[in-house]
């Protein structure tokens, strides 16, 4: 199996802080239509998404399941599912004290892109990350994914280094899924081959 890893907030949903209310959950411009060409290129889809609010007290685990039914159900109406949703809840500075911990899930770690191909037979080789900043994008290298940043002013300090480079960079989620897929078609045997890096 090859997967698309999606940052959540400011990639697939449009970014509001630290939001936990369903109803303001939004998919961003033709998300949907871009998670179908993906789908349609045999992709699996999986959220993998920094949750340091409930380290820092703003809210619980439990708060996350409404919002991942929301996100389901709005790529519902593109016949488009998740094949799982991973967070982490963790973050150094948090108040939390059983949180507030440093982990090997939080992105830029690639913890949580491990830990989906552990349980459901992904090849990293052959899989993207796609998110909004460069920690986004140095998870995915450090898991061996090619890696697509969009740039869309979410990533504000530019710290750059190998790990931090992305392979291609795009305006939005639909633009990623378009390019990935002209990827594809470059890629001789791209089911089978190792990913370029």
């Amino acid at each position: 199996m090859r997967a698309i890893f999606l940052d959540k907030d400011g990639t697939l949903v449009e970014n509001v802080p630290y939001n936990i209310d369903p109803a303001l959950v939004e998919l961003t411009w033709h998300a949907g239509q871009g998670l179908q060409i993906l789908r349609q290129l045999g992709y699996a889809l999986f959220v993998v998404t920094n949750q340091a609010g409930v380290a820092k007290g703003l809210f619980t685990e439990c708060a996350l399941g409404p919002v991942e039914h929301r996100i389901a159900e709005q790529l519902a109406q593109y016949g488009v599912t998740l094949d799982g949703f991973y967070y982490c809840p963790h973050s150094p500075d948090g108040v939390v004290s059983r949180y507030a911990i440093p982990c090997t899930c939080r992105k830029p770690m690639p913890g949580m892109l491990l830990r989906a191909a552990r349980e459901h037979g992904v090849d990293l080789w052959q899989s993207w990350m796609i998110g909004d900043i460069l920690h986004d994008i140095e998870a995915g290298r450090r898991a061996g994914c090619r890696t697509v940043l969009i740039d869309n002013g979410n990533e504000t300090e530019w710290k750059m280094s190998p790990l931090r480079t992305p392979h291609l960079t795009a305006s939005d989620l639909y633009a990623a899924a378009t390019m990935i897929a002209e990827a594809d078609a470059l890629r001789p045997g791209s089911m089978g081959g190792a990913a370029a890096s």
